[in-house]
């Protein structure tokens, strides 16, 4: 398996998870399928992150099925994470939710299920869910591992307080948390909670996002971001890319993946989707990574307002 030709992080179930894949938030249809086709079948990208709410999922199917079936690539060379949508919490729905996934993605299991926010939304994605808790989403994300629908299971944009809630009622463990943590909101609580129990951490947002501003709703909605301060352009990663004669995207992920977190940098450009494989050959010291870790700007970018109001909102203590 090519999964090899990359560090892994592993899991505590045994479950090997590479330690880098390919992000596909905002890469829908024709982007998406050019973005896979050159990360999985060029690049040799290990691992695709993808999600019920990106609406790619099918596209991602079909496209890794093609490859599949030429023979170009076997099903355990790419490992797959996926993510139910807040409507899909619920556990009585939850088991469904996670076999249509599947089903999109033609695939018998992903690799990774991971529930995309800690509030419960009732089926038609707007109204609370406000009685379901985050015990009750993890039972249903433990009914999907019973089933063999993943090899793992996770939550994604959980509050630390979260985690800590469902370890002392989970049966099966969390396998790992995917949040933001970036340069300017490095997470070193959360790591540190993880790392104690033994659950593996994705960063998203790893570049500082600086794509997001693109986004539009469904609705064809765009969204107000908060000015921040590009991470890219920061003086002392800056300065490193130069010592190390690589880009300031690549020392961004590295700093990441020098704290034992892994990343999943998105791009459809085919030149960067290359470039982010491209962290392996050089290495931050420790000195350097403390340095990085100093930056005295804080922000988080993805508050997820939808939220608000919800008893499991988990950035109700941020907000102001």
């Amino acid at each position: 398996s090519n999964m090899t030709a990359f560090p892994t992080i592993k899991l505590q179930n045994g479950v090997e998870m590479p330690v880098i894949g390919l992000g596909t938030w905002q890469s829908t249809d024709d982007d998406v399928r050019k973005a896979v086709e050159v990360a999985v079948a060029e690049a040799k990208y290990p691992l695709i992150d993808t999600a019920e709410i990106y609406q790619n999922e099918e596209v991602i199917g079909n496209i890794l099925h093609k490859m599949i079936s030429e023979g170009k690539i076997k099903r355990d060379d790419v490992f797959l994470t996926t993510k139910l949508w807040t409507n899909n919490l619920n556990p009585a729905r939850s088991l469904a939710a996670a076999r249509e996934c599947l089903k999109r993605l033609q695939v018998e299991k992903v690799d990774l299920l991971l529930c995309h926010m800690p509030a419960a939304f009732a089926e038609n994605g707007v109204d609370q869910e406000k009685e379901v808790s985050v015990e009750e989403v993890w039972k249903g994300m433990e009914a999907i591992y019973d089933a063999g629908l993943a090899r793992a299971i996770g939550v994604s944009n959980w509050s630390v307080e979260q985690v800590e809630r469902v370890i002392k009622s989970a049966k099966v463990p969390i396998h790992n948390v995917q949040n933001e943590l970036y340069l300017y909101w490095p997470q070193h609580e959360l790591a540190e909670v993880c790392k104690k129990h033994g659950i593996s951490v994705t960063s998203y947002g790893s570049l500082g996002s600086p794509g997001r501003v693109n986004f539009t709703l469904p609705t064809g909605q765009k969204l107000d971001w908060a000015a921040a301060p590009n991470a890219l352009d920061d003086a002392k990663v800056k300065e490193l890319a130069e010592k190390y004669n690589k880009s300031p995207a690549q020392v961004l992920l590295r700093y990441v993946i020098e704290r034992g977190i892994a990343v999943i940098p998105k791009s459809v450009t085919p030149a960067r989707i290359h470039e982010n494989l491209k962290v392996f050959d050089f290495k931050l010291t420790e000195e350097e990574v403390k340095a990085l870790d100093s930056a005295t700007h804080r922000q988080r970018l993805f508050l997820q307002p939808f939220m608000e109001g919800h008893p499991e909102d988990p950035f109700k203590s941020e907000r102001v």
